[in-house]
């Protein structure tokens, strides 16, 4: 595998009335990361301007106009085809909505080409992007829309795995969201992508309860016993490595993450709570599933901070590179099984 390759890495800044532009520019201004990266934003050159020279940095970028002729030690910005956006730091509305929208459209038309090589998304504001094109909770259903293909949601940072069977669904439809179908389809999901995506032979996959103590033998419902144990026990048979369901509550504060490479957690607070308790600032959202590798940092647009010079930018950086090792496990994983066919 050739670790010192750079890859073509495509960005989507986001809502720019957050901190999206902020960790672009933060993240690239020690030149040492083009050494890994040939970064290309998708953006207008106008917000980055006005947004460095208000937080004090010098991140160098060039407007690309020929794909073929990508600066290596810069920025290649591709402008976006929107009226002149004025910044209002903290402030979302609707043409920020319209210009993230932009940005992530634009970048995600270039993944699926293959102009780039992985895509990193900033945060977005799930409500001003709403439009006739986006119409979707968040960036890992549209993806797996506009890419083809089911999709999960998996938190990583180092070797902890944190994927959901439900994501970003209201509270009250978890339990009848949450059938046996669902769950073989998102220990599939998870199973290969440890496979493909982390190199983990035979991964070892936890299922978190749906309800408290698992229902207690139907006291607290009866979801865990009808639906989670039989579809464990069916999955066990097939050859799955995968066990439980584990009550919520005490399944990290015993350290039990530690003896699997997945966790499935039933519902978005119960897995992503523990993992951004144990990982924030660190972790990193990576789409599984589809047949491009797409991440993102683990927090939000940050409107209350946005333009203060004070975002941190380690969980960004976190994404540029586990979008870079991906693409290349990837890669290795998918030369090694096409040898192996011939």
């Amino acid at each position: 595998m050739e670790q010192k390759r750079k890859i073509t890495l495509g960005i989507s800044v986001g809502d720019p009335n957050g901190i999206g532009i902020e960790l672009v520019l933060k993240a690239f201004e020690d030149k040492r990361i083009f050494d890994f990266f040939t970064p290309v934003v998708y953006a207008q050159s106008q917000t980055l301007n006005f947004q460095r020279k208000q937080l004090g940095l010098k991140t160098p970028f060039v407007t690309l106009k020929n794909e073929a002729k990508k600066s290596k030690t810069q920025l290649n910005v591709v402008e976006l085809d929107l009226p002149q956006f004025k910044t209002e730091f903290g402030q979302p509305n609707k043409e920020s909505g319209a210009y993230a929208l932009k940005s992530l459209t634009t970048a995600t038309q270039a993944l699926k080409s293959g102009a780039i090589d992985a895509l990193v998304t900033a945060p977005i504001d799930k409500h001003n992007i709403q439009s006739e094109v986006f119409s979707f909770p968040g960036h890992t259903d549209y993806l797996a829309k506009t890419l083809g293909g089911t999709s999960l949601m998996l938190m990583v940072a180092d070797q902890l795995r944190v994927g959901l069977l439900t994501d970003h669904i209201p509270v009250k439809d978890i339990a009848q969201t949450i059938t046996g179908d669902l769950i073989e389809s998102k220990v599939r999901l998870m199973e290969e992508s440890l496979k493909l995506d982390f190199g983990i032979p035979k991964p070892k996959i936890a299922l978190l309860g749906i309800n408290p103590h698992t229902g207690d033998n139907g006291v607290i419902g009866n979801e865990d016993d009808e639906v989670l144990r039989p579809k464990i026990k069916e999955l066990k048979e097939k050859g799955k490595l995968v066990y439980g369901p584990y009550a919520a509550d005490g399944f990290f504060g015993a350290q039990q993450q530690q003896h699997f490479d997945g966790i499935l957690a039933s519902y978005h607070d119960q897995g992503l709570t523990p993992f951004k308790t144990l990982a924030f600032g660190k972790g990193v959202n990576f789409t599984a599933g589809l047949n491009k590798v797409r991440t993102s940092p683990d927090h939000g647009t940050a409107f209350d901070i946005a333009g203060k010079g004070t975002a941190e930018v380690s969980s960004f950086e976190e994404a540029l590179f586990l979008a870079r090792q991906i693409f290349f496990e990837r890669s290795e994983t998918q030369a090694i099984l096409e040898q192996k066919n011939d």
